[in-house]
Formats: structure tokens, C-alpha cells, sequence
């Protein structure tokens, strides 16, 4: 596979303390701080308590740091030197962690992959980061292109995990805090995916957000089902337990009954998931006569979540601890929290910044717009990327003026809580007026025929492009009964203009909608 180019971002300043700075303040310390470093020091602290279960199999925290080592000297063996990229094509496992971090502490650059990705998809993601060693689940291998060298995570004899009891521990240099641990794929919902360059620095100092703005603490029971490759499970709470001690279980997929078991029988009492997956679980036929007293804090995010939903589980669950995690890949991806009390009067709202990211509503010139105006979210962030692996043009048009250009449109308060209206990409323009699509979406899921919806613009002669209803029923519901319905809750200009009915909608694995495959599908030829 072709080398890619390496294109970091212009970063502040920093000193001979390896301290950085904007605007005159410091926004990070610390020269050595590495995301496997994070593992090391739990260790150290507690090492007989268990950091793992996955399946059948647990691990200690010392026993999981043993393990990355060793599979960190396994991966340097296969001819592997600092800086190599090595993409990771499995499934949930610990397997899948333990490679995460021994890349980390081998001093290599992981590359996550959807594992639902196949043919021109994963090839691009492949060749567009250089990947010279794909680490894989033998039931995937197939799919990857034509002489792929690859390694196995597990279940066969000469997987990762299977050489880890003839491998010596990882001796070798360490890496520094400035180097490269990941690419970070975004979710190409509306362009191809672009390699976030994330630092050990940008991704330690997400952790201690997470932490902090999170509430985790090493007395939680974690459950974690949402792909490891997706930033959110990974980044914002399987890492920032393992930093705090915590005992985590580790599902292969967001598995209903086996979540709601685990509650019940005590072994997990906090749960991330992305709205459909609480949408599933509310719609449940024994969601109300399940014991879930034990759940006690829930987080959401990955895509907006409606509001209605978000009523029907307070209402049902009313002293569950519920957190909207609010960001994107380029930022570690943690950028915004709307705690627990923070919820009265504001189920809308994604939140404030967390500590490390300062943030800004802007307009098309980038000059701040006054509260309750909409603009572009912009951000500074240690937590930032160092820009868009092998696309210089990309990052230019991304970092402009010292500030990343979210691509958010949003209204902040006078309090200095943020509310996504919506992508800027997303918002659509119907006979000259802009309409956010979100706001459409809330009022049809007050309806309870719709199981789940979205709203998108078509083209059209008229109105340039047409409010249609993307919608998911449950039961029988009319077209006209829903417009009817939308325009109870909406001016009617607002209100769809199209109503079509699926079967599901098309998401990535974390839980997007696509809006751009819905464009794409239902736009006049």
C-alpha cells in the first residue's frame, strides 16, 4: 500500500516545558503523557482488580497490562517500526482493546475500520492510510482486498491473543506525547471519511474531559456494546474507566436482552448507547416490567436525540442519571456535556463545553453571532486533531483562523449552553427559508405512530428543495394524517411537504442517520 502524506496542523507555540498556549493562556502541560500510559498507571494502583470481561475470559488490571505489552513486543516483531500505520478489522472483544493499546504503547498508528465495511469502501480506507498490517477476526479476513498481510485478533492459532504466552513484555523506546496514535476516521455521512490525526496528548487530555464531565468512577459497572472501533465507545468510556479503575463488561453488540440481564443481575449499572438503541430498548414489550432499579447513570449521544424520547425514559426511569454527550472524531470526540440536573428546562440542549475546549457560535465571516442567534460552532481544543491525513486541502478549509470549523449549526444561551439546530450540510432551504430539520423530526415524533424519522430536503422545481418525512411507522399511519399532524406543532411552511414510509433508515455503526444516502436515494433522477 502507498505511504500517505503527513499534513499536521500549524499548533501553537510551546515552550521548553513542552506547555502550549492560545491567546496568551496555557491550554495543556505534560511532555510523556500516552494513552497506554493510562492503563500502566491503573496497574500500578490496582492491579488484582478486574478491568475486563468479555465473554468467558477476565482480565486483572495487572494481567491487562501484561497482556498489551506483550502483544505490543508481537506486533514489533512482524517488522512493524514507530509511526507504521496497523488497521484494526474486528469485532468487539478484548482482543480488539488489547491491540488498541499495544499499538499505543508500540509506538505504531492504529486505524479503526468499521467492520461492516467490504469492497471500495474498506479498500479506500485502507489504501488512503497506508495500512501495511490489518489486524482481523478470521470471519472478516475474506473481505479484505487481494495479498492484505494480516494478523489475526483471535480464534485461531496464530492469532494475537494465542502468542501472547511465548512473547516476551515490550522493552523498547516509549512514545512521546506529540506522536501519532490514531487515525480516526469520520463517519462519511456526507463526504468520504478523512483520517483525523489524533495524538497521545489530544486523546489523555479527552480522558480527563470524560472523566470529569462524565461523573465515571471506579465504583461504576460499565457495560460497553457499541463498536470499539467508533470513537464515542471507545474514547470517551472504555478508556476513561480504565483510567479510573472500573470493571468493565464488554458486548459483542448492543444486544437488548443481554443489557437488560446484566442490569438486573447487578453486573452493570451504567450504560452509553446512541438514541436508536434507547429507542429500541423504550419500545421493548418488557421494558416496563423489567427491574432496571440498578441502572444508574445512562449516557446518549452519536446523533440528536428527540426530545419525546428522551421524556418517555425520564418518565419511566425518573431517578436515572442521564448525560447528552455532544461532539465529533476530530475532537477526541467528547466536545460538549448536558449533565443530569442540567436536563430541567433544556432536554434540547448538547450542553456546555467540557475542560479542556473552548468553543464559539460564529457566522459565515467567523465573527461571533450574539446569544440566540444561529451560527457554525467553532473550536480550540488541545483535544483537536493535528489535521486530515494526506488531504492538506481538507485541513486548510477546516482550520481557519487558529479555530476548527465544526460544521454544527447551533444557538448558545446566556448561560452558555449550546443547542444543535442542525449539520449545516442538513439544514434545508424551502422557497428561500431555511429550515432546521431537527425541528421538524421533534414535532413528527410526537406522533405515536412513528417509530423514528428523518427529515431531509429534495429537490425541487418549487420550493428548491421540498421538506420530506423519512418515516419509520409503527402501525398504520397515512401520509396525510402525519402533515396534518406537523402542522399542528409548526408554521406551516415547516411542515413535510413529502411523507415516505421504510422500513428502517440506513445508519453507520454508530448510530448516524445517513441523510446524504437518503438524499441520494429519493432525489429525482
Amino acid at each position: 500500500m502507498r505511504a500517505a502524506r503527513l499534513t499536521p496542523l500549524a499548533r501553537p507555540n510551546e515552550d521548553h516545558a513542552g506547555n502550549r498556549w492560545t491567546k496568551g493562556r496555557i491550554m495543556t502541560a505534560g511532555r510523556n503523557v500516552t494513552v497506554d500510559g493510562v492503563l500502566r498507571r491503573s496497574a500500578r494502583r490496582t492491579p488484582a482488580r478486574v478491568a475486563i470481561r468479555y465473554g468467558d475470559r477476565s482480565w486483572t488490571y495487572a494481567e491487562l497490562d501484561d497482556a498489551v505489552s506483550r502483544a505490543s513486543r508481537a506486533l514489533r516483531d512482524t517488522g512493524l517500526g514507530p509511526g507504521d500505520r496497523v488497521a484494526a478489522y474486528g469485532h468487539n472483544s478484548d482482543a480488539y482493546l488489547i491491540a488498541f493499546l499495544a499499538s499505543a504503547r508500540a509506538g505504531l498508528v492504529h486505524v479503526p475500520v468499521n467492520q461492516h465495511l467490504t469492497g471500495d469502501d474498506l479498500a479506500y480506507l485502507l489504501d488512503q492510510s497506508g495500512s501495511t498490517l490489518v489486524l482481523t477476526d478470521p470471519d472478516l479476513a475474506g473481505n479484505l482486498p487481494d495479498a492484505t498481510r494480516t494478523l489475526p485478533l483471535r480464534d485461531a492459532d496464530d492469532s494475537l491473543l494465542a502468542r501472547l504466552a511465548a512473547t516476551e513484555p515490550y522493552d523498547g523506546e516509549e512514545p512521546k506525547a506529540e506522536d501519532l496514535v490514531q487515525l480516526l476516521y469520520t463517519s462519511g455521512t456526507t463526504a468520504l471519511p478523512k483520517g483525523a490525526m489524533m495524538t497521545h496528548r489530544a486523546l489523555v487530555h479527552e480522558y480527563l474531559s470524560a472523566i470529569t464531565a462524565l461523573d465515571l468512577s471506579a465504583g461504576d459497572r460499565p457495560v460497553h456494546s457499541l463498536p470499539l472501533y467508533h470513537s464515542a465507545q471507545m474514547h470517551v468510556f472504555l478508556v476513561p474507566y480504565l483510567a479510573v479503575g472500573a470493571t468493565n463488561t464488554i458486548l459483542d453488540a448492543p444486544d437488548g436482552d443481554r443489557i437488560l440481564d446484566l442490569v438486573e443481575s447487578g453486573d452493570a449499572d451504567s450504560l452509553f448507547a446512541p438514541p436508536t438503541v434507547w429507542i429500541a430498548l423504550s419500545n421493548r414489550p418488557d421494558f416496563d416490567t423489567r427491574d432496571l432499579s440498578g441502572l444508574r447513570k445512562a449516557y446518549y449521544g452519536a446523533s440528536i436525540m428527540p426530545v419525546p424520547v428522551l421524556e418517555r425514559l425520564k418518565e419511566r426511569l425518573p431517578k436515572l442519571a442521564f448525560h447528552n454527550c455532544f461532539g465529533q472524531s476530530e475532537i477526541g470526540p467528547l466536545a460538549m456535556v448536558l449533565g443530569p440536573y442540567e436536563h430541567r428546562g433544556r432536554m434540547d440542549s448538547c450542553g456546555r463545553p467540557v475542560m479542556f475546549v473552548e468553543a464559539r457560535v460564529v457566522d459565515d465571516k467567523g465573527a461571533d453571532v450574539p446569544d440566540g442567534t444561529p451560527g457554525e460552532i467553532v473550536y480550540q481544543s488541545p483535544q483537536l486533531c493535528e489535521g486530515y491525513w494526506d488531504k492538506p486541502e481538507e485541513t486548510a478549509a477546516a482550520f481557519r483562523d487558529g479555530w476548527f470549523h465544526s460544521g454544527d449549526l447551533a444557538v448558545r444561551d446566556a448561560d452558555g449552553f449550546f443547542t444543535i439546530v442542525d449539520r449545516v450540510k442538513d439544514v434545508i432551504n424551502s422557497g428561500g427559508v431555511l429550515i432546521a430539520s431537527r425541528q421538524v423530526e421533534d414535532a413528527l415524533y410526537t406522533h405515536d405512530r412513528v417509530a423514528e424519522v428523518a427529515v431531509v430536503g429534495l429537490p425541487d422545481d418549487h420550493w428548491i428543495e421540498a421538506v420530506t418525512a423519512v418515516v419509520v411507522p409503527r402501525g398504520e399511519v397515512t401520509e396525510a394524517e402525519l402533515v396534518a399532524h406537523a402542522r399542528e406543532k409548526l408554521p406551516h411552511f415547516k411542515a413535510p411537504k413529502k411523507v415516505l414510509f421504510v422500513d428502517e433508515l440506513p445508519r453507520n455503526a454508530s448510530g448516524k442517520i445517513l441523510k446524504r444516502e437518503l438524499r441520494d436515494r429519493y432525489a429525482r433522477p
